[in-house]
């Protein structure tokens, strides 16, 4: 399977533009509300049309502005599974999944009979969607989107209106139905956690803009800008100045810091994720004395808000285990080291 979108679409607040190939694997789209990631999907889905580009699936042409090519949805083999699931509510399941089944009589019940049983619903066949767990009605509009013999899952934040419990059951259940699906699938989240265990690529979309493409290993190691940075979860991001080849300084934590490597003349900010930096024993490399501001008890860390000593700067946000803390005995000042190599430098 192999999925080319090069589009553009204005929007009201900004272009949309997506530039990107995804073949035989999970492919999200991570950015936060409003920013162009679920109009991408329609895009592809042909429920919306670009204003140029072209879109291209397993070498069929779904969409060309220019040679005035534009499938109508049900003609691009195409699954789009909705929040809501979208399943009939006045079907039972076996005839939403015949509704959508191609073939004769026989081969539409030979699909029906495969999915139910693909997806462990054959016990629930005549029932009614309302009747039906949440998992169950996710696993049910799989099964309807399968049974229609699609190339590409469209998969647009599936979990968003769940509580946690039940969207932790829904996610490893659609992890499981991923992993034995031979085609492809664009994830749509602006849950971190959730590309990152369901997706093997990520690509970053801020305000319209898809950025660089990454491992989902790469994106959380070296974000390379703001948006990708704040997205994938850090909390402590300051602006920064490069004073040596290898030495920034943060201008709002008010802190020189040694770099793992060598420091771009146009880098502009510096971030460090709160459960990379450690206490220390005393002065040292990236080592300051920090006043304790705020001290905030989570479920199982807690989250302390540092300032360096002496200074109105911003503070930084460090996150420890709760046994880790209370071995410290809540003082009111500390060394704290920024390790080099956890530093995180962006130019934009």
């Amino acid at each position: 399977m192999e999925l080319s979108v090069k589009i553009e679409k204005k929007l009201r607040n900004f272009t949309l533009r997506a530039d990107f190939s995804a073949k035989d694997e999970v492919f999200a789209l991570l950015g936060a509300s409003g920013c162009g990631k679920s109009m991408t999907l329609k895009c592809i889905a042909g429920i919306e049309t670009p204003d140029r580009g072209r879109i291209v699936l397993n070498g069929r042409v779904l969409f060309d502005s220019e040679a005035g090519i534009n499938l109508k949805p049900q003609a691009r083999k195409v699954g789009y599974l909705f929040q809501n699931y979208a399943l009939f509510p006045n079907m039972t399941i076996a005839e939403n999944i015949a509704f959508v089944a191609s073939g004769d009589k026989a081969e539409k019940k030979r699909k029906v009979q495969a999915n139910l049983a693909r997806f462990k619903l054959t016990e629930v066949a005549q029932a009614y969607p309302h009747e039906l767990s949440g998992g169950q009605q996710q696993r049910a509009a799989f099964a309807r989107i399968l049974a229609a013999d699609v190339e590409l899952l469209l998969l647009d934040e599936p979990f968003a209106a769940l509580d946690s419990y039940l969207k932790w059951q829904l996610e490893m259940e659609l992890g499981d139905v991923l992993a034995d699906y031979d085609g492809a699938a664009l994830l749509v989240s602006h849950d971190r956690g959730e590309v990152y265990r369901l997706a093997d690529r990520i690509a970053v979309i801020d305000q319209g803009q898809m950025e660089a493409v990454h491992t989902k290993h790469g994106l959380f190691q070296d974000p390379a800008t703001l948006a990708a940075t704040l997205l994938t979860g850090c909390k402590n991001i300051s602006a920064v100045k490069r004073i040596a080849p290898d030495r920034i300084l943060a201008v709002d934590w008010q802190l020189e810091l040694q770099v793992a490597g060598a420091v771009s003349e146009d880098v502009r900010f510096a971030g460090i994720r709160a459960h990379y930096m450690e206490v220390a024993a005393g002065p040292g490399e990236n080592t300051y004395a920090m006043e304790v501001i705020k001290v905030v008890e989570d479920v199982f860390s807690y989250l302390i808000m540092l300032r360096r000593q002496g200074t109105e700067a911003r503070p930084l946000r460090l996150e420890l285990a709760k046994d880790e803390w209370q071995k410290i005995k809540n003082p009111t000042t500390l060394y704290l080291r920024l390790p080099a190599a956890k530093l995180m430098l962006m130019e934009h």
